[in-house]
């Protein structure tokens, strides 16, 4: 009976191979939609609204002061199109954490002693929205660049008992990019990509550099049902008037993608 089942399903699997090798290989989607659940490490770094002479540290690590854990985020990515494509990608990340002070800090002018409770909220919504011309397009891959708009919207807070309310600072950072992405079938159902783009800006009152670095590969089951997995690194830094930041977002993502 077991070997039954075996050969029932490698035939099924053959069968599906078959049918699918000369669509899964060839590079004619007109579309490719994705969710995928990241798991990064946060690194957290921010200063805002500093004192002359404050009396604590100003720079805090979020993660060091509170003991911020790592948490799974959901992520769509939408891109349309054949050799130029519109691009698309959303995620909300949000940290939660409850710590008791063990140095001294200031932030947003209000010092937070030694030994008092506090709690802190940090939402990071990163959405970007760009143009890919694949300028190599080929049945077996593509390779091109891409030009982008990374918007980061950043809030971050600091609440304690001792406090009428939370010492909060709330931030939009849009910082174009320039980069390159690239997709290779090493099996017909089976398919390597990357990308990676950034770009450093500054003015009098305005300082951001923001890197993002992207790679995965996906099976694809059928003509449009795949799997994916990966790995994302971001890296935004910031100075803008008297808040400035220092943040990463490093680590996995699994998920699911659609093809039209």
């Amino acid at each position: 009976m077991r070997n039954r089942l075996l050969a029932t399903a490698l035939c099924v699997l053959a069968v599906t191979l078959c049918t699918t090798r000369a669509e899964a290989q060839n590079n004619t989607n007109i579309g490719e939609l994705g969710v995928v659940f990241w798991n990064p490490d946060p690194e957290l770094t921010l200063q805002s609204g500093s004192l002359t002479g404050a009396t604590g540290i100003t720079d805090i690590d979020f993660v060091q002061e509170f003991g911020i854990e790592k948490k799974t985020f959901p992520e769509v990515r939408l891109t349309v199109g054949r050799s130029h494509k519109f691009r698309f990608a959303y995620v909300p990340v949000k940290y939660e954490a409850d710590a008791t002070i063990q140095r001294t800090i200031t932030f947003r002018g209000q010092t937070f002693v030694v030994g008092v409770p506090a709690s802190t909220e940090i939402k990071w919504n990163i959405l970007k929205v760009g143009y890919e011309w694949d300028f190599v397009s080929m049945d077996r891959g593509y390779f091109g660049v891409v030009g982008e708009l990374k918007y980061n919207k950043l809030e971050a807070s600091i609440g304690s008992p001792a406090l009428t309310s939370p010492a909060a600072t709330d931030q939009d950072a849009p910082v174009p990019t320039i980069g390159v992405a690239g997709r290779g079938y090493v099996h017909p159902l089976v398919a390597i990509s990357g990308e990676v783009g950034g770009l450093k800006i500054s003015s009098d009152d305005f300082e951001a550099k923001f890197v993002d670095f992207d790679i995965n590969g996906s099976v694809t089951f059928g003509r449009y049902i795949g799997v994916q997995g990966g790995y994302r690194a971001v890296t935004v830094d910031y100075v803008i008037e008297d808040d400035s930041g220092d943040l990463q977002l490093k680590g996995p993502y699994f998920g699911v993608v659609v093809r039209f």
